[in-house]
């Protein structure tokens, strides 16, 4: 259980460094101005995102226990690796979804709920429940992942992202992933005794 908590928890952490999330968290602060209000949706949002996700991962690995869907997560989390090199950037329709409608906390839960859809941390909180099968503590994982990377986002927005290496971070998420992805793959092979 320690181990899907930490592994979700850094997973996540990291790849939420530079994703459209996080921008979208940052420009929420700068025209919001209620910073607790935005960490507060953020938080809820994500609560109820990734457990849906989770709930999903858990669900399709208890329906198909054969080598062949261990061999596909495997490669869902090798995949996930490149994809986690692509830089995001926040498109002009989901900056869009960023006027206020309903005040700080209910602009952010909504934007943030509908922008995680789909998004690569999602997919990972499917991939990392459909692996530990753990859906509370993957899920609290991978919110506790969100929120090392989003709430310093909201109080320091720009100031952080020149001082942090979106790259740097991107490849340490990468490389995360790509572990993950071989050791699932090893495992699933038979080749880890």
């Amino acid at each position: 259980m320690l181990e899907a908590l930490l592994t979700s928890t850094a997973v996540v952490a990291l790849a939420e460094i530079g994703d459209k999330t996080m921008l979208l968290a940052i420009v929420l602060a700068a025209r919001l101005r209620a910073p607790w209000q935005i960490v507060a949706g953020i938080f809820v949002a994500t609560i109820l995102n990734h457990a849906l996700a989770a709930l999903v991962g858990r669900e399709v690995a208890g329906l198909v226990e054969s080598q062949g869907f261990r061999i596909a997560v495997a490669l869902g989390f090798i995949a996930m690796a490149a994809w986690t090199l692509v830089p995001d950037k926040l498109d002009d329709d989901e900056d869009a979804a960023v006027r206020q409608r309903g005040g700080a906390f209910l602009t952010t839960l909504v934007s943030f709920f509908f922008v995680e859809i789909g998004d690569k941390t999602q997919v990972a909180t499917i991939a990392l429940a459909a692996h530990y099968r753990d859906v509370l503590t993957v899920a609290a994982g991978t919110t506790l992942g969100m929120m090392i990377a989003n709430v310093p986002a909201v109080f320091l927005g720009e100031e952080l992202v020149k001082r942090v290496s979106l790259k740097g971070a991107r490849i340490a998420a990468a490389a995360l992933f790509l572990v993950l992805g071989l050791w699932q793959l090893a495992s699933a092979l038979g080749w880890t005794g």
